[in-house]
């Protein structure tokens, strides 16, 4: 129950501030139709067309908003993903119910160029995929609406035609050499907005906390085309429980531009922090002949700081900031996630413990940012300056324009704390000349802007050693025992470049696994890694080929693997009290164009949980350190068949916040065991037991006070030794819903699985059957790498015959009838 509570909270709050934009808006999600091409004109869209006509082609695809071109062919393992021009139309009804008011649309996000036509006029553009913009489409409305020719050939409504394009462009950012795709298409939401004559455009609220008092001041930007006079502003603040607590009012003669209205004043404010992320609410009202206009903003009374060589504080204590990142991607809709699914990612990233997070490698939706202020999760948020190196005088206007958007845009978010300005700009590329002091010029410029726009927060910057001293806060690139050296040297790597900066935040650390794959050796690979050190590491080598040993490109990419690296990373960043934080990268599983040999193609798999939100068994490692409510996972709820010799013991891992558990195997306890972090692995609950041939079942006791919690699994233990793979077989393991889940699995010629098979596997379908791939999951992808000697597919069956295959190279292909 208290969690169904905790949701609704989490759904109102995000609530208020989407309407807070506009006085009346209206997502328009459903009627769009999608091209995947070009057209010769905006003219082609719009024409007057009968079914069979030649003018009925290029044939267009009835969607829904959110929509990504690159939904599915992002992690096509057979072809690159599209990049260039596409379209979008809609008809609309339009009917603004302010005397003179202004209709505009309202885009959340589109990538990455994007022009709008009302019929066959273009009404605007916008250069850059992440930041929001408007365009004001009430005169041409006005201009179809005169034509009763166009009127009645449109029945009433407005024609919308949107042209995107995500090509290639070097002198554009986000650079294509970034280990993301850039993404086309109308992948946030868009709104159809009617606001009157005047209105508040934007909203500048400034919470300060000094001696126990909050101080709120208010800067508007009105928008007022028709030059109206007069009018007053009215601001009220609400407290986090609704109650009004102070109301102010000013005369406005002219609406041109940006005004100071005032300050308001809260003595014993609430503070906002993650455990108490208390939001006021600001009204702002304007009246004019034109009409009243309100929006609500939300408020968050906080202080931070970046001690000098120390630790991170808010409100006045130290805060161990503990954090991940977040792509904009997800399996089957890639940008174009919905607000529920958001929801959802943001709550279960709550759950694991996080109370901070970097927002990678753009300006993200603004209702991740509405979640984060009402969840408690701290922000680092950035501008897509990322590789490549830097361009001539459009790229870096538009490097500008999307720092003062981002920011004005994201202004009064409290969880916010860091503007970034640019990730890995030591990574050249793009442009024949690689020049670090004009790098270090420009970076010099943003931080600049960016402290001009917003004084009260930090710039930051991530692995670009040459550009540290220029802003506020610096993270290195330290990937202990993944891309560099091992992962038990990450304290001392650590603390040397801790001390190299004023102010120092580690973001970026973890590594890749495949999800399904576990080890009971995983550091066998391993034994030819030498330590390094900051220096060597830096450089940050992620190719699968060639170079120095490392976890990266000879590890064997399993799940146990990373759950011992991160469980070490925890356990250290517990003792390091100078510590101001870390940000694991990432939190879920993201596709990228760059990675197309990883054992999901073109997937980045350094997420805790896959694209599609499947838990990994890192996520509980991340929970038992970092969550209070009491929790415990055995580890290996996705490891099947365990190996070994007969009478050997095998290690079973608890992942536990409690204080004490006791484990069982095969009814018989095995003892309990006290918990402390510092007892690696595992913080202690770990078993070396014996298992028996054949069927186990596990289960643990868990006690925390008077608090007890269970988790159990069942296993099966193999003691048969397999030789090379000779066979492989498919069977069906489940069907539910239409849905058939099909299940491939490798053999030697005695029948023994081959429990070590990483192979790659190619499935196939003919027939009435659709294959579920092109998800980015270890489970939804047509060619994918064996894990443990098996893989699994779904198929949806609409109701008929298929046969599903399974290709292994050099050995038979399975059938399987369907």
């Amino acid at each position: 129950m208290k969690k169904r509570l905790y949701f609704i909270t989490v759904l109102f709050l995000s609530g208020i501030v989407l309407r807070s934009s506009a006085q009346q808006a209206t997502r328009l999600i459903s009627n769009w139709q999608f091209l995947k091409q070009d057209l010769g004109g905006v003219w082609e869209a719009v024409r007057p067309v009968k079914e069979g006509n030649p003018e009925s082609v290029p044939l267009w695809t009835k969607v829904s908003l959110p929509h990504c071109a690159n939904e599915r062919d992002a992690v096509d393992p057979d072809v690159n993903y599209y990049e260039g021009p596409m379209w979008y139309k809609t008809q609309l009804t339009v009917k603004n119910p302010y005397a003179k008011g202004r209709t505009l649309l309202h885009f959340e996000g589109t990538g990455q160029k994007t022009e709008v036509y009302v019929y066959t006029t273009k009404v605007g553009a916008h250069v850059g995929g992440y930041d929001e913009w408007t365009v004001d489409i009430t005169d041409a409305v006005e201009a179809f609406e005169k034509q009763d020719s166009l009127v009645k050939q449109f029945k009433g409504k407005v024609p919308v035609s949107i042209r995107c394009d995500n090509s290639r462009d070097l002198e554009m950012l986000p650079s294509d050499l970034s280990d993301f795709n850039v993404y086309g298409g109308l992948y946030r939401y868009v709104n159809l907005v009617y606001e009157p004559a005047v209105y508040v455009d934007k909203v500048f609220a400034l919470p300060t906390v000094s001696n126990k008092t909050g101080n709120l001041n208010v800067k508007l930007n009105i928008t007022n085309p028709d030059q109206l006079k007069n009018g007053i502003v009215q601001l009220r603040l609400l407290d986090p429980q609704g109650k009004a607590l102070q109301k102010t009012e000013k005369k406005l003669e002219t609406f041109d531009g940006t005004f100071t209205i005032g300050d308001l004043s809260v003595k014993n404010p609430q503070l906002w922090a993650p455990e108490t992320p208390s939001l006021y609410k600001l009204e702002v009202t304007l009246s004019t002949s034109a009409g009243t206009h309100t929006t609500v903003t939300p408020v968050g009374f906080r202080n931070f700081e970046f001690v000098k060589h120390g630790p991170f504080l808010l409100n006045g204590k130290r805060l161990l900031l503990r954090g991940t990142h977040r792509h904009e991607d997800h399996a089957g809709v890639a940008a174009a996630m919905t607000e529920d699914l958001m929801r959802q990612e943001m709550i279960e990233m709550k759950e694991m413990g996080v109370n901070f997070i970097r927002l990678g490698h753009y300006q993200q939706s603004r209702i991740i940012l509405n979640l984060c202020d009402s969840l408690g999760i701290l922000v680092w948020e950035e501008i897509p300056w990322c590789r490549g190196g830097l361009g001539g005088a459009v790229y870096q206007a538009q490097g500008k324009r999307m720092l003062t958007n981002m920011i004005e845009q994201h202004y009064n978010h409290p969880s916010v704390i860091i503007w970034g300005l640019g990730n890995e700009n030591d990574w050249p590329g793009d442009f024949p000349e690689f020049d670090k002091e004009k790098i270090r010029r420009y970076m010099k410029e943003l931080n600049t802007l960016a402290h001009t726009l917003d004084a009260s927060r930090k710039t930051a910057i991530r692995r670009c050693d040459f550009c540290k001293d220029i802003v506020d806060v610096y993270s290195p690139s330290i990937w202990a025992g993944w891309y560099r050296g091992i992962y038990t040297e990450y304290k001392e790597v650590t603390k040397k470049e801790f001390d190299e900066v004023d102010h120092f935040l580690h973001v970026e650390w973890g590594g890749d696994s495949h999800a399904g794959r576990h080890s009971e050796n995983p550091d066998k690979a391993l034994q030819n890694i030498k330590a390094t050190g900051a220096a060597d590491e830096r450089s940050g080598d992620a190719s699968l080929y060639g170079g120095a040993a490392r976890a990266s490109k000879d590890g064997d990419w399993s799940e146990t693997y990373i759950c011992n690296l991160i469980d070490w990373h925890l356990k250290e960043q517990e003792t390091m009290p100078w510590l101001t934080g870390t940000a694991q990268w990432v939190f879920k599983d993201f596709s990228t164009p760059i990675r197309p040999d990883n054992p999901v193609p073109y997937m980045n798999q350094k997420g805790i949980v896959e694209r599609d939100l499947t838990k990994k068994e890192a996520y509980y490692v991340f929970q038992s350190y970092w969550t209070s409510k009491p929790m415990a996972h055995i580890y290996g709820h996705s490891w099947p068949v365990r190996w070994g010799k007969e009478g050997e013991e095998k290690m079973i891992k608890v992942y536990s916040n409690c204080e004490e558990a006791e484990l069982f195997v095969n009814g018989k306890s095995c003892g309990v065991k006290k918990r402390n972090s510092q007892d690696f692995p595992a913080a202690g609950l770990r078993w070396n037991v014996g298992l028996k041939k054949g069927a186990n079942i596990a289960y643990v006791i868990a006690r925390k006070g008077s608090q007890v919690v269970r988790d159990t699994i069942s296993f099966v233990y193999q003691t048969e030794q397999w030789g090379k793979p000779a066979k492989v077989k498919l069977e069906k393991v489940k069907e539910e819903g239409g849905t058939i889940t099909l299940e491939a699995k490798l053999y030697d010629v005695q029948d023994n699985q081959c429990l070590d098979g990483a192979n790659w596997i190619r499935f196939g379908l003919t027939g009435d059957g659709t294959l579920l791939d092109d998800l980015g999951t270890s489970s939804g992808s047509r060619l994918v790498q064996l894990y443990n000697g098996r893989a699994i597919i779904r198929i949806k069956t609409n109701g008929g015959k298929s046969v599903a295959s399974a290709k292994v190279e050099q050995l038979p292909v399975a059938f399987l009838n369907l």
